[in-house]
């Protein structure tokens, strides 16, 4: 089987990388071994996750990445059943604020909001640990977060 990946962007112009975002989200779930998951990414403004994050987490703020499990099982049309991850929301104003922050290209921070959101939909959790630049992470998600940005080092995505 394979995972489904519906990539869209909301009150910001399109960006020309949009289109790669969903082969590099079926290398992340090869390499955790996630299958047959249907997961929605929306690329937005820092306006638009505030309200979000608002919203749903009571946080008036903007923020880099926002994940909401679903956790339901669904049948397509052929018969075969999916699992309705959730919904991934990354705000690329953010993202480049957090790239200058860790002094990392937006493409090793976009590659880290996507797998950090992913981890999220599939159980992770960190608790009131973030990564912080030039420190090693303690708890699990975090470390394996780094070790499997370190295995797509070279890939692109922006």
């Amino acid at each position: 089987m394979a995972n489904r990946f519906l990539v869209d962007a909301s009150g910001i112009d399109e960006p020309e990388w949009l289109g790669r975002v969903e082969p590099f989200m079926q290398e992340l779930a090869k390499a955790l071994s996630f299958d047959g998951q249907e997961v929605s990414l929306l690329f937005c403004g820092d306006a638009t996750i505030q309200e979000l994050n608002k919203n749903y987490r009571n946080i008036d703020a903007a923020t880099d990445v926002l994940s909401f499990e679903n956790g339901e099982k669904f049948k397509d049309e052929a018969g075969v059943e999916w699992l309705l991850a959730g919904d991934i929301a990354i705000s690329v104003d953010t993202l480049k604020k957090n790239a200058e922050y860790f002094e990392c290209d937006e493409n090793s921070e976009l590659k880290r909001l996507l797998l950090h959101g992913f981890l999220h939909l599939n159980g992770y959790d960190h608790g009131e640990e973030h990564i912080q630049k030039d420190k090693e992470p303690e708890c699990e998600m975090l470390k394996l977060q780094e070790d499997i940005l370190l295995k797509f080092k070279g890939e692109r995505v922006i």
